[in-house]
């Protein structure tokens, strides 16, 4: 993986968040707090730039787990206010309205959406930027949900590597419990990302960094992993078929 200088990157993260509230006239940011390593950096990194009182919390879970417990114990650990949605009423009632009941992805695209309208309507409440917590890994594959947790005014991690963000979290703080866990969207019980993505973030962060930022032959990536060629092609095609996620609606020229 290319080696960055963690610190430097810190500090760049945070005056990239000072920037943009100052430049919007925000009076602060709201990041929804899923109890997982992207919110909790995000946060810590929003404290650090900002100030605990200008960052609002949202953890808005559609069902009570440990990472409810988890997402209370990184905004207590900052002194950040916070305030605890539960979705479920707000999730079952868009679904009673859509005369068909929706498949497991689709019912976690809803759900969501519904928590990216919660945090839009905090922050215009408050004057405040939406923080996302999305990361370069995910943004590449297209593992998030279209104007969902992929919709957000900035997303200050969106250029850093899963792998990277881990490093980054160890070094400003975050608890360990939070850092070791195994990375969910909280979409339903027992899932995973890497269940999910079908691929284990280390290898996919080798394989899209060869990829994206190298450009680097399919060939040449497995033989240098020493990995079947069809990993590399398998998250090729997630990059491929999610082009349409990373872009606002196109239309024809004329």
């Amino acid at each position: 993986m290319r080696g960055l200088e963690y610190r430097d990157v810190v500090a760049t993260l945070e005056e990239f968040i000072r920037e943009k509230v100052r430049d919007a006239h925000a009076g602060g940011v709201v990041i929804g707090i899923s109890g997982g390593i992207d919110s909790a950096t995000t946060a810590y990194l929003a404290v650090r730039a900002l100030g605990k009182e200008k960052v609002l919390g949202l953890i808005m879970p559609y069902y009570h787990n440990q990472d409810v417990d988890d997402a209370k114990l990184i905004c207590e650990s900052l002194g950040i206010e916070f305030r605890e949605v539960g979705i479920k009423p707000i999730v079952d009632s868009f679904v009673s309205q859509l005369g068909f009941q929706p498949d497991k992805r689709s019912l976690g695209n809803i759900m969501a959406r519904a928590r990216m309208v919660l945090l839009y309507a905090h922050a215009n409440a408050k004057n405040y930027l939406v923080l996302g917590t999305s990361n370069r890994s995910e943004f590449l594959t297209g593992y998030f949900t279209k104007w969902g947790d992929g919709a957000s005014d900035y997303a200050p991690l969106i250029n850093l590597y899963k792998t990277e963000v881990w490093e980054i979290a160890k070094l400003i703080g975050v608890p360990g419990r939070i850092v070791e866990k195994k990375p969910t969207a909280g979409l339903w019980e027992g899932q995973t990302d890497e269940d999910e993505l079908g691929i284990s973030y280390r290898l996919l962060d080798e394989i899209l960094w060869r990829l994206v930022d190298l450009n680097m032959p399919e060939d040449r990536i497995a033989k240098e992993l020493s990995v079947p060629i069809e990993r590399v092609e398998y998250v090729e095609n997630l990059v491929k078929r999610s082009e349409h996620k990373r872009h606002l609606p196109l239309g024809p020229s004329f």
